[in-house]
C-alpha cells in the first residue's frame, strides 16, 4: 500500500479471454459490441417517467455517473451478467462508453462553433448501485474472486489520500527511449517489461536486461484511499470477533467517508501482494475490495424512508392515533421487568429522542436524551441496558471497568504496512445516531469519564494526537447504570455522598433515577411471584415468536418515528415551560440559602433543555409535529420523579438541630470517644446497644456517629457494620 511500485507479481483477469470459443478475435468482437451496447444503454435507457435518466445526469454532472444494476438488467441481461462476473474487464469499457457519450453530447451542446471537442476518455467514473441484499463479510471466499459483491458494515478507519499511477512512464537507461505501461487499478501494480525493444544501430551498445527506470513526474495519477470496513455489531455471531475488510476507493469517492459511517459497498473482490517481506509465498495473497459504488445507510438521509412498506406505514400511523399509544409503547419496554414504570417511560423517551436543531449561526443543539440509573444491586439496571441494546436501531454496550477513553472515543493506530497513523473510531463513534449503554459507570476511571463530556453535550469528539487533528461526530444518547460508592443506597447519607459523581457529568444527564430496593412485604410478594412466573413459563415463552415480533415491531416503529417526525414546541407549551423552570430555580435557591449548601444535582439551563427534549420525544411517540402542554406536563412529571427527587434525596442533616438536641449529640460524641480509643474498632450494633443501656437515645447516637464520620473522626468498614476511630 506504500505506492504503485511495490509487490513483484501481479495477476490479470484478461488471461481468461478464450471464453467464447477459444478464438481471441471472438473476445475482441464482444468487447467492441459491449462498448456499443453500453453507449446505447446510456443514450437510450427510458426511465419510468419516460425520460432518459443517464443521459441527463451526464449532462448535469460530467464527473461521474451512477448506474443501477437493475436498469442494466432490464436493458440487456447478458451485459449485466458480464458486469457481475467480469467487472474488472467490463467496467473500464463502461467508463469509456460514458466518456464517449459525454463527448458527443458536449459537442452537440457547443453548437456550430466549428471544431468538435475531442472526446477525452476515462474522465467519467461509473458508480454501480443495486437493491439486492448485501452478503456477510464472513461469506466472501475464493468463489467470488474478481466478481462483483455487495457488503455492509461500519468504517472504522480511513487512510490518508495517496496518488496511484494509472500509466507509468518508463525510460531506458541506455537509449533514453520512453515507454508507457498501464497500471492495474486498485492496489495492483504495473508489469514492467524486462528488455528494451530499441534495435541497436551499428557501433551502438545494445540495451542491457532490465534497462527501464520509472519517471514518476511524467506518469498519470488518480487519487486513492484505503478504508477499513468492520461488520455491523448486530451481524456478528455470539462469541466471535468482528471481521474487517480492506476497501480501496479512488477518484471521486476519495474523502467522502469519515470513520464511524455505516456503509453498503458494491465492489470487486480482488487480491494484492500483502507485503514484500513474504518473499516465499508468491501464491498467497491478501483479499481486498475495490469499491465501485458506495451508499451511506444513515437515519439522516431521506432515502432510507423507502424501507417501510405502505402497510407498515398505515399500521404505524393507526397505532400513533390511539389514545393509549404512550402507555402501550412503555409496556413493550422490558416486558419481563416488574414495576419501574417511570424508568420504562424515560427509556422510551431516550429511544425516540428529541429533535436536533441547527441555529442560523451554525450552533447545533442536541436532540439526544441521556439517562442515568443509580441505585442498589439487583434492581434490573443491567437488564434495561441489555434490552435497549437489542431494541435501539443502532446500539453499543460497554462496561465501565473495561472501557478506556480511547476505546470510547477514538484511537490512533499505526498501519503495519505503510507505517502511517490512522484513526479508528471507538464505541461513541460507532454508535453515531444510536445509543451507548455504559454499565458500572461509577467504576470508570475519572480520566476516562472526562472523555465522554464533550460527546454528551457538543455531540462531537475532537482529537489531536500523533499529527492527526480532527473532529468526529458522535450524535449518541447515553444510558448509564451506576451503584452508589458504598454498594447500596444509604438513606443516612446526604445526596452528595450517595451520588459520588462530579457535578459536571451529572448536569449533562437529562434524567437521573435513584432506583432503591425497598423492603415491603406486599411488594416483595408481587416481585417474587413475577420472577417465579418468568422462570417457570420462560421455556414456553421462548418458543413463541410473539415476543420476538414485539421487539422487532418496536424497533421498526422507533426507526419510522425518528425519520418521519421532527416535533417543535407550541407557543403555549413554551410559556408554561418558562414559568415552571423559573419556579424550580427559585425553590432550589431558597433551599440552598436555608441549608447553606448547594444540592447534589444541579438545576441549570441544561435541565430546561432536557425538559424540552423530553416533551419533543413524547410528541414524537405519537407522530405529532407539535409538542403540546400535555406533553410538557408529562415531561415535568418525569423530571420531578427522577432528577428533582435525586436532588432532594438523602437525609437532611442540615436541618439545624435545636440547642437541647445539639447538646445531647455532643454528649453522645464524648461517650463514643470514651468508649473507643484511637485506632480501635467495634461493631456498630454493639456500640449503640452499650450507649442505649447508659440511657442515650439510639437516634441521637446514630446522628452523632454520622456527624463524626463526616468530620473524618470515625470511619465505617465492612458495609457499615464496623466503626473504626481515626482521630
Amino acid at each position: 500500500m506504500s505506492g504503485w511500485d511495490e509487490g513483484s507479481v501481479f495477476y490479470s483477469d484478461q488471461a481468461q479471454f478464450p471464453r467464447g470459443g477459444g478464438d481471441p478475435d471472438q473476445g475482441n468482437l464482444t468487447r467492441h459490441s459491449a462498448l456499443r451496447k453500453f453507449k446505447e444503454f446510456i443514450r437510450g435507457f427510458h426511465g419510468e417517467k419516460g425520460d432518459f435518466p443517464y443521459r441527463e445526469s451526464l449532462v448535469h454532472n460530467q464527473e461521474y455517473l451512477s448506474v443501477a444494476i437493475e436498469d442494466l438488467d432490464a436493458f440487456d441481461a447478458e451485459l449485466s451478467d458480464k458486469i457481475r462476473k467480469l467487472p474488472a474487464d467490463y467496467l473500464p469499457l463502461f467508463e469509456t462508453a460514458a466518456s464517449e457519450v459525454l463527448a458527443s453530447l458536449r459537442s452537440k451542446i457547443a453548437g456550430d462553433s466549428g471544431e468538435m471537442e475531442e472526446p477525452v476518455t476515462g474522465d467519467v467514473q461509473v458508480f454501480l448501485t443495486s437493491k439486492e441484499n448485501s452478503v456477510s463479510i464472513r461469506s466472501l471466499g475464493a468463489d467470488v474472486m474478481s466478481k462483483l459483491v455487495k457488503i455492509a458494515g461500519i468504517t472504522i478507519a480511513a487512510s490518508r489520500v495517496k496518488a496511484k499511477a494509472t500509466y507509468v512512464t518508463l525510460m531506458c537507461k541506455n537509449c533514453k527511449s520512453i515507454k508507457t505501461v498501464p497500471c492495474r487499478p486498485g492496489l495492483g501494480g504495473a508489469i514492467i517489461p524486462r528488455s528494451c525493444d530499441h534495435v541497436a544501430q551499428a557501433g551502438e551498445e545494445p540495451c542491457p536486461l532490465d534497462p527501464w527506470i520509472v519517471t514518476p513526474d511524467k506518469s498519470k495519477y488518480v487519487d486513492l484511499q484505503t478504508l477499513k470496513l468492520q461488520e455491523n455489531p448486530e451481524d456478528v455471531p455470539t462469541g466471535e470477533l468482528p471481521r474487517n475488510m480492506l476497501l480501496s476507493v479512488d477518484r471521486h469517492l476519495v474523502q467522502t467517508i469519515v470513520p464511524g459511517t455505516r456503509l453498503t459497498v458494491m465492489g470487486i473482490y480482488s487480491v494484492f501482494q500483502a507485503s514484500s517481506t513474504q518473499k516465499g509465498a508468491v501464491g498467497v495473497r491478501q483479499p481486498y475490495i475495490r469499491v465501485v459504488g458506495l451508499e451511506q445507510t444513515r437515519e439522516s438521509n431521506s432515502g432510507s424512508s423507502s424501507n417501510f412498506t405502505i402497510d407498515e406505514e398505515l399500521e404505524f400511523k393507526e397505532f400513533a392515533q390511539r389514545p393509549d399509544a404512550y402507555r402501550r409503547v412503555c409496556s413493550m419496554i422490558g416486558p419481563s421487568i416488574y414495576g419501574h414504570d417511570d424508568v420504562k417511560k424515560a427509556i422510551g423517551c431516550l429511544l425516540f429522542g428529541g429533535s436536533r436543531k441547527r441555529l442560523p449561526d451554525g450552533v447545533r443543539l442536541r436532540g439526544d436524551i441521556h439517562v442515568l440509573l443509580l441505585g442498589d444491586p439487583s434492581t434490573a439496571k443491567s437488564q434495561f441496558l441489555k434490552f435497549v441494546e437489542k431494541t435501539a436501531p443502532v446500539a453499543v454496550y460497554t462496561s465501565g471497568k473495561g472501557s478506556s477513553a480511547a476505546g470510547l472515543t477514538a484511537s490512533v493506530i499505526r498501519d503495519s504496512s505503510s507505517r502511517e497513523f490512522y484513526l479508528e473510531g471507538g464505541a461513541m463513534v460507532l454508535a453515531d445516531g444510536g445509543v451507548v449503554c455504559i454499565d458500572e459507570f461509577d467504576k470508570m476511571r475519572p480520566e476516562d469519564r472526562v472523555a465522554i463530556h464533550e460527546a454528551m453535550e457538543q455531540q462531537t469528539i475532537s482529537i489531536a494526537k500523533a499529527g492527526i487533528t480532527t473532529v468526529l461526530n458522535s450524535r449518541t444518547s447515553i444510558l448509564a447504570a451506576a451503584n452508589p460508592p458504598s454498594g447500596r443506597y444509604d438513606d443516612l447519607k446526604t445526596a452528595q455522598d450517595n451520588i459520588d459523581l462530579q457535578t459536571t457529568i451529572l448536569s449533562r444527564f437529562d434524567l437521573i433515577f435513584i432506583v432503591k430496593d425497598i423492603r415491603r412485604y406486599n411488594e416483595d410478594m408481587l416481585i417474587a411471584s413475577h420472577i417465579i412466573k418468568v422462570h417457570t413459563s420462560g421455556a414456553a415463552a421462548s418458543k413463541s415468536t410473539e415476543s420476538m415480533e414485539g421487539e422487532n415491531w418496536l424497533k421498526r416503529y422507533i426507526e419510522y418515528c425518528r425519520i418521519k417526525c421532527q416535533p417543535r414546541l407550541s407557543e403555549k407549551a413554551a410559556e408554561m415551560l418558562q414559568t415552571k423552570y423559573v419556579g424550580i430555580r427559585q425553590r432550589m435557591r431558597q433551599q440552598a440559602n436555608e441549608s447553606g449548601r448547594s444540592s447534589a444535582v444541579p438545576i441549570t439551563v441544561r435541565q430546561l433543555e432536557a425538559i424540552i427534549r423530553l416533551s419533543e420525544s413524547l410528541a414524537r411517540m405519537r407522530l405529532t409535529h407539535v409538542a403540546t402542554e400535555e406533553h410538557v406536563e408529562e415531561a415535568f412529571r418525569l423530571f420531578n420523579v427522577s432528577t428533582m427527587d435525586a436532588a432532594r434525596s438523602g437525609i437532611n442533616d442540615h436541618l439545624n438541630p435545636s440547642p437541647e438536641m445539639a447538646n445531647e449529640i455532643k454528649q453522645a460524641e464524648t461517650m463514643i470517644k470514651r468508649r473507643m480509643g484511637i485506632g480501635s474498632h467495634i461493631s456498630e450494633r454493639r456500640l449503640i446497644d452499650e450507649l442505649t443501656r447508659m440511657g442515650m437515645n439510639e437516634a441521637i447516637v446514630r446522628r452523632a456517629l454520622l456527624i463524626m464520620a463526616q468530620r473524618d473522626e470515625v470511619e465505617y468498614k465492612r458495609e457499615r457494620h464496623v466503626v473504626v476511630r481515626k482521630a
